[in-house]
């Protein structure tokens, strides 16, 4: 499998298991010159900015570890471009991080980390 295609298929599985957890998908993979948001979600009142990580094995480290200062800086970045083309009224926002790691042996382990930056 691709990295592209392990990315995609990482990102649906993000997107079912928000779902089954009560939240509203409101937009994915929303880009502008800055980059991309992979995941915009509402749970309850609260806008949810969603990284989605999917790794095939932990040689390079685990998904979430790759979430690094830099990216949610970026991320923090794109919220903000979200937010002000939308001129959202939004308040409370929370940036999440769904770490995926996908093995040959079994079932994906997926991690919902809340509110992690």
């Amino acid at each position: 499998m691709s990295n592209s295609e392990l990315g995609a298929r990482g990102e649906a599985l993000a997107a079912l298991q928000l779902v089954e957890g009560g939240m509203e998908l409101i937009e994915r993979n929303w880009r502008c010159r800055y980059g991309e948001l992979d995941i915009v979600a509402r749970d309850g009142d609260v806008l949810v900015f969603v990284e989605v990580k999917t790794r095939s094995g932990t040689g390079y480290g685990t998904p979430a570890e790759s979430v690094t200062y830099e990216k949610q800086k970026r991320i923090r970045r794109l919220a903000l471009a979200w937010l002000d083309q939308r001129g959202s009224p939004w308040v409370r926002l929370r940036f999440d991080v769904v770490a995926i790691l996908m093995t040959r042996e079994g079932d994906p382990v997926v991690s919902h980390l809340r509110g992690v930056f």
